[in-house]
């Protein structure tokens, strides 16, 4: 059993909580806001799992090099600081792996993405674009999925060479990829990529329905990082992570 540390206790703590015995791993500590994580707590774990909020993940990861711990973040909203981050985690030897989305449907998704725009780059009738819709809660617009999402589409599709991510006034720039956002109700996450032409249109539509598929992901991506040394990508490591034999 992989030996868990779960920073922060919400909904996602809680679902990675209960979930975590079927997929090879245990809850052993929790640190939250009464009880927070710093280089000198207890280090009786494997693995931290971070879904806490954007400002905590140096300090957590600063702890957790002290603590020689590797760790999974979650959150979003602090990659114009990842250079800080894997010099920390080169330092002191740990392993740290994240992801835009844990998911395994949305790992899908990323590469049925990539698919479509391989093809739309070989046949130009087809515009493109996505959208994705969140609970009225959610604070950054468009999510890290959609841009990720976003940056899969460009790699692919050269007629597609920026993001417009702001509500569009006039016709749009033909070679701005169009991500948009809609906030409201108690909606976990859905996004959805549009190929349009005059002739059909092709949607390809990842809709959550709860934390379960996220919370797996992030015990599955634990299991993974534990005896690694370096910063990994979830998406990248995706396929060599779905080869871990079943806990």
């Amino acid at each position: 059993m992989t030996r868990i540390a779960l920073i922060g206790y919400g909904a996602m703590g809680h679902e990675l909580e209960r979930l975590a015995p079927e997929h090879g791993c245990e809850v052993v500590r929790i640190f939250d806001d009464a009880t927070p994580i710093r280089p000198t707590s207890p280090a009786d774990f494997d693995v931290a799992i971070d879904f806490s909020q954007p400002d905590a993940v140096i300090p957590t990861v600063q702890a957790l090099c002290a603590l020689k711990r590797n760790v999974v973040v979650g959150t979003t909203g602090w990659l114009d600081r990842r250079s800080e981050i894997e010099q920390c985690c080169h330092d002191n030897g740990i392993g740290l792996i994240y992801g835009s989305n844990f998911s395994v449907g949305v790992q899908i998704f990323y590469h049925l993405v990539r698919e479509a725009a391989f093809y739309a780059e070989r046949e130009t009738n087809y515009d493109v674009m996505l959208h994705e819709w969140h609970h009225k809660r959610k604070k950054d617009s468009p999510s890290g999925t959609a841009l990720k999402a976003a940056s899969i589409v460009i790699e692919e599709l050269s007629r597609k060479d920026h993001l417009a991510i702001d509500a569009q006034s006039s016709p749009i720039d033909p070679h701005a990829l169009h991500v948009s956002s809609t906030r409201g109700g108690e909606i976990v996450g859905t996004h959805q990529l549009t190929l349009d032409s005059v002739f059909d249109t092709i949607e390809i539509t990842h809709r959550a329905k709860n934390r379960s598929g996220f919370a797996i992901g992030a015990l599955l991506a634990a299991r993974w990082v534990a005896d690694k040394r370096g910063v990994f990508d979830f998406t990248a490591m995706f396929t060599d992570i779905m080869s871990l034999p079943h806990a």
